[in-house]
């Protein structure tokens, strides 16, 4: 992107000023790559009884079978104390679990350690949420998703404050001076498509008011931004470079190997092509996406414990959401940013001069009223 140096670019904690430290689940086996696995682990726990719930629960300090919290803002997990639950399994959601790994969680508050309320109130269909990766690594500094994020270890910051799309997650004052200094007033993802696009390593955001540089960064940061959420047309390449299965899968692949030559991906004796090399080399957070999404799908779990409950054999519908993300990684390795320098910039010091910057204290917390009920524990109401 843009030659500016970096103490000249404000930074994305000043532009969105609002984040969170991510969830942190504590135990792996309310989260998992098929919905059903997890009610089943859910019945299983609620069958044992004694020492033998609370082995199978995996305690920690923070959560025990006795541990009293509220419901999760928006969801309907019971709210009595595990040691004796005997309510139904919360219908899991999906959530990104890792970058490009979409899975389920059971959304139930009893069994997360830290589950950030304050992301759960704001989760909606018109929220998106940013995380940041490990940086100094290949891949992409940030991630983007529509859905609750659970990934670790970067901060987690939302588009908006409030559900339904509302009050933006940007420094107050930033979209009217964009406005005036681009002659149209951008909206809020218009801002988070060119921050997905421009943000650099030390995660600062050098700022255009050149219409033109502009529009052409804010048009490869939507790109990036519709690949990564995945929740409008389902991305494709074009005929003739589109995966496809050449030879069955097992029933229960053990072993991923590229083969860069044919370009095709072997999952034991089943086959994959085309794989370009750039799906194949994608990294996010300093790991090849691909054979760490095989592996959450197929590493041995400890036996007697609820993760080894899972499929019996490789579901079709896994088969499908890895062409999909093949096609995704593909398509993203082939999104430039532009590489213009840039002549006409909005410094940090223009922002502190509009008086833009410092961010006040209260746009770096969550919106402090959100008018809703939530049922706190062993069903209290709790009115925010």
């Amino acid at each position: 992107m843009p030659s500016v140096t970096h103490d000249d670019a404000p930074l994305l904690a000043d532009l969105m000023p609002w984040s969170v430290a991510p969830p942190r689940l504590g135990r792996g086996w309310p989260a998992g790559p098929d919905a059903p696995s997890l009610k089943a682990r859910w019945d299983a726990l609620l069958k044992a009884e004694g020492p033998d719930r609370e082995a199978l629960f995996e305690l920690t300090r923070s959560r025990t079978l006795r541990s009293a919290v509220g419901q999760l803002p928006g969801r309907t997990g019971g709210t009595e104390k595990l040691v004796r639950a005997t309510g139904p399994c919360a219908e899991p959601v999906r959530v990104l679990y890792a970058p490009f790994d979409e899975q389920w969680l059971i959304p139930d508050h009893r069994l997360i350690d830290t589950a950030r309320p304050e992301l759960w109130r704001v989760a909606d269909d018109d929220q998106v949420f940013v995380a940041e990766t490990a940086g100094g690594s290949p891949g992409p500094l940030l991630v983007a998703t529509s859905l609750f994020p659970l990934l670790r270890p970067g901060r987690v910051r939302p588009l908006y404050r409030r559900p339904g799309g509302t009050e933006p997650n940007l420094a107050p004052g930033l979209l009217a001076l964009l406005g005036e200094r681009l002659g149209h007033r951008p909206s809020p993802l218009d801002v988070l498509a060119w921050i997905m696009t421009a943000v650099r390593p030390d995660l600062a955001v050098p700022l255009t008011d050149d219409p033109e540089l502009w529009a052409r960064g804010v048009e490869s940061g939507h790109r990036l931004l519709w690949l990564m959420r995945r929740d409008g047309e389902r991305p494709r390449l074009p005929g003739g470079r589109r995966p496809y299965v050449r030879a069955p899968l097992p029933s229960r692949p053990l072993t991923l190997h590229y083969d860069r030559d044919e370009e095709t991906l072997h999952l034991d004796e089943g086959r994959i092509s085309p794989v370009p090399p750039e799906a194949w080399d994608y990294e996010a957070g300093g790991v090849r996406v691909l054979e760490e999404w095989f592996t959450a799908r197929t590493a041995e779990p400890e036996p007697g414990t609820l993760a080894a409950i899972r499929p019996a054999t490789w579901p079709q519908t896994w088969t499908s959401e890895l062409l999909e993300l093949i096609t995704v990684l593909a398509l993203l390795a082939e999104v430039e940013p532009p590489q213009e320098e840039l002549t006409s910039v909005i410094r940090a010091a223009d922002l502190r001069r509009a008086g833009v910057l410092p961010v006040p204290d209260w746009a770096r917390g969550p919106a402090s009223v959100l008018g809703g009920h939530e049922e706190g524990p062993e069903g209290q109401l709790t009115l925010l």
